[in-house]
């Protein structure tokens, strides 16, 4: 009778566990084949952002939703490893997919604990989850979920599961993977991180939210000493080294990625290529651009253009507060709020966003973005001195409590009140030989204004272009001794294609005859008129496309010699390459290569090279001469001031155009060509004698001075075909024992008997002559 009473239960539970695992294999003959192939892990490509390296292979910015950096299971540090696998799944390399000790472990654990206190996940069952199913917490999905571990352990060995985890778990802050996590919470490669920092980022797939060191550090470093304790008990690291680890303080990068130089405009030029090539697809795939830009070249074009457009700011007056708040009394979260109203504004490099505290005629305290209280006086407010006055002309302006202000330090690391210029500025550097961009700044600060000025600024290029209008002259005959009448002019609208027109020279005075080196050295723009009626504006409308101008854009018309046309920086850059390089006509370009993932090349530069297979659009004498007129715009002309350079082999052009609305100066060394450019992007007056001279040739010494620091001065040797003659300054014919000599094309020397060349003296003396 004991015996049947006895039976009855275990007939039962042999019933229902024989029920059970009929129920459990049915479920998985239906399950089963509606399990994901697993195709996706056999060609993993996980999505790795689209990336932008400087020519050095420096990253300048970095595209895509999820920041990732692939590395394999071998390159892996092994405390990592062993700091994964005591956190995750300490018998990985044991179970199958399903580690069932685990599972009992935890169910034990969490009976005892009253409540899910650990779950049993292996990282297999992680990787299935991750890659194929949902986070929702359901039966179905965990028995998916194991079904998936096992056929997962099948196909693939442990390492490459492992290394699949490793690359693919989400860690916070858009990082996918140890490696993108690394950099982002401590700024540095997997290689260099310490035990304590690889305990760290093994606690996090536990909760990226919970345990993110950024947000939560106490949390974190409690989820560490966990990880480091359960390496202790798992005898991967020493008491002593446990003991270490706990105490090694770590520093968290709580910034939004650095990259190695401001480049921002040259990074948008190149995401905006590789999306048109690539489509969404160009973010995912890890691809990889290499640009031609250098460090030392876009800093120095950076700094160069920042301190040239605050110059002029600053010369033109403090406009006051960028906006007001209110300031709570007696507030307790006065910290916490000011950040609040601060956050909208963004910094512009060391030009701060700062709320005024407290303000006096002498003394302003400000409260900086970011926690500090800074207090300035003396020098500090001079720029703003009249907004801390009671001048009523500013009195709604005035500087005081809830003022809304910039701040930057000056040479002498004292804070002083700034303001960000309105004036907008562009640079473009490039190797005059073949187009390579070595440095490009599209406009004074990325983040306030993504508009690319070098690309996509169409200006008035005034004085600037009038090298293009005297180079077509030369080829109808004309010479640098050529004498041009600098007289008053006056045309009617016919003439003009607009409205009668009398053209002034800048200086308002009139010089009579001059030779042309004279009048472009001075700019003189009678002078230039003058050229063009005698060449016709429509040859030189014809004969400027050969420097890759758009002739439509440049109607013929008399205007056209003062640059009344519309160019690009970029354009006069391609431009001027054609004087440095010998008259060959070059085609600009930032993108020296484009890899894929594993480093292949998907496409590289072709560029067109001064002498090899760049086509030549003008005579070689041509450029020279034109060249040789251009230096003496530097030695003795509009742009002496970059004589400080201290260089002989530098040439250019300053620009002005009417009403001083757009500045330029355009110039070039022979194996550098800078283009610089300043302006308002709805065009307005920069101001009286705002003159390329004055606000853009300053850009263009500070970028030349560091970028031809270590490149020995160049020597122009005349091409064949160039003869030297002594001509009469005033006359500008040639006569025996003139008093200056000249640059001639052979079959253009002046009138009066032929001279050789070497009776003259030598190229050197030429250059240093006073025409």
């Amino acid at each position: 009778m004991l015996f049947r009473w006895l039976a009855y239960p275990f007939l039962a539970v042999l019933a229902a566990s024989l029920i059970g695992v009929l129920l459990i294999v049915f479920a998985a003959l239906i399950i089963i084949p509606t399990l994901p192939s697993l195709e996706i892990l056999t060609d993993y490509r996980p999505k790795i952002p689209l990336r932008i390296y400087s020519a050095e292979g420096l990253l300048i910015g970095e595209f895509g939703e999820e920041r990732r950096n692939f590395i394999e299971i071998d390159e892996t540090p092994t405390y990592l490893k062993q700091a994964i696998l005591a956190a995750e799944d300490d018998r990985f390399y044991q179970h199958g997919g399903v580690d069932y000790i685990g599972v009992l472990r935890a169910a034990y654990s969490n009976f005892t604990g009253g409540g899910a206190l650990q779950g049993a996940s292996t990282i297999t069952m992680q990787v299935a989850r991750n890659f194929f199913l949902t986070k929702e917490k359901t039966l179905t999905r965990k028995f998916s979920e194991a079904l998936l571990a096992f056929k997962i352990e099948h196909s693939l060995s442990k390492d490459k599961i492992l290394e699949l985890y490793i690359n693919q778990i989400y860690l916070g802050q858009r990082s996918y993977g140890f490696s993108a996590a690394a950099q982002t919470y401590f700024g540095k490669s997997l290689d260099d991180i310490n035990l304590a920092e690889a305990a760290m980022l093994a606690g996090l797939p536990k909760g990226p939210s919970r345990f993110n060191p950024v947000v939560n550090p106490k949390r974190a470093k409690i989820r560490q000493r966990y990880v480091l304790k359960r390496m202790h008990e798992l005898n991967l690291i020493s008491s002593e080294k446990l003991a270490m680890a706990e105490k090694q303080p770590i520093a968290i990068h709580r910034q939004v990625r650095n990259f190695a130089m401001p480049a921002e405009y040259v990074v948008e030029m190149a995401r905006q290529v590789i999306y048109q090539r690539f489509g969404e697809e160009a973010y995912t795939r890890g691809i990889k651009v290499f640009t031609t830009v250098t460090k030392s070249d876009q800093e120095a074009a950076y700094e160069a253009l920042r301190k040239g457009a605050l110059e002029y700011d600053n010369r033109h007056g403090y406009r006051g507060p960028e906006a007001f708040i209110e300031l709570p009394r007696n507030d307790t979260n006065l910290k916490k709020n000011l950040e609040e109203v601060l956050q909208p504004f963004n910094d512009s490099n060391d030009i701060h966003i700062a709320v005024v505290l407290s303000a006096s005629s002498n003394s302003v305290k400000a409260y900086h973005k970011g926690g500090e209280v800074i207090q300035m006086s003396g020098d500090g407010l001079k720029f703003a001195k009249r907004f801390l006055t009671d001048d009523p002309k500013v009195s709604n302006k005035r500087i005081r409590p809830g003022a809304l202000i910039r701040i930057q330090k000056n040479e002498k690391n004292v804070w002083q009140i700034v303001q960000l210029p309105q004036v907008e500025a562009a640079l473009v550097a490039i190797d005059p030989m073949d187009g390579m961009v070595r440095a490009l700044v599209g406009g004074f600060d990325f983040n306030l204004n993504q508009f690319n000025h070098v690309t996509q600024a169409w200006r008035q290029a005034g004085s600037s272009f009038k090298p293009f209008i005297y180079s077509a002259s030369l080829e109808k005959g004309f010479t640098p001794a050529t004498i041009i009448n600098d007289a008053p002019l006056f045309f009617n609208a016919a003439q003009t294609g607009n409205k009668s027109w009398e053209p002034k020279n800048f200086d308002g005075k009139f010089s009579g005859p001059i030779r042309m080196r004279v009048a472009l050295a001075q700019s003189k723009n009678l002078a230039s008129i003058r050229i063009l009626q005698a060449i016709g504006p429509r040859y030189a409308q014809d004969y400027i496309t050969r420097f890759g101008f758009d002739s439509n854009r440049h109607p013929p018309f008399l205007p056209m010699a003062l640059g009344a046309g519309s160019v690009t920086p970029m354009q006069m850059a391609a431009g001027y390459a054609a004087f440095a390089n010998g008259g060959f006509r070059i085609y600009p370009y930032f993108i020296d290569r484009i890899e894929d993932d594993q480093g292949r090349i998907l496409d590289h530069a072709r560029p067109m090279v001064a002498g090899k297979n760049a086509k030549q659009v003008i005579d070689p004498r041509n450029a020279f001469l034109m060249t040789s007129m251009m230096q003496d715009v530097i030695q003795r002309g509009t742009a002496t001031s970059a004589k400080r350079l201290g260089r002989n082999d530098i040439a250019g052009k300053t620009g002005t155009t009417s009403n001083f609305i757009d500045a330029w100066f355009c110039g070039f060394q022979k194996d550098l060509v800078t283009i610089t450019w300043a302006g308002f992007d709805e065009p307005r007056t920069l101001g009286r004698n705002e003159t390329g001279g004055r606000v853009t040739l300053p850009i263009w010494i500070n970028y030349m001075e560091k970028a031809l620091k270590n490149i020995p001065v160049a020597t122009y040797a005349p091409p064949k075909g160039i003869t030297v003659a002594r001509i009469n300054p005033g006359t500008g014919l040639r006569e025996q024992g003139g008093a200056i000599s000249e640059y001639f094309f052979h079959e253009q020397l002046p009138p009066e008997a032929d001279l050789p060349a070497e009776e003259f003296g030598s190229i050197e003396e030429l250059w240093n002559q006073s025409f």
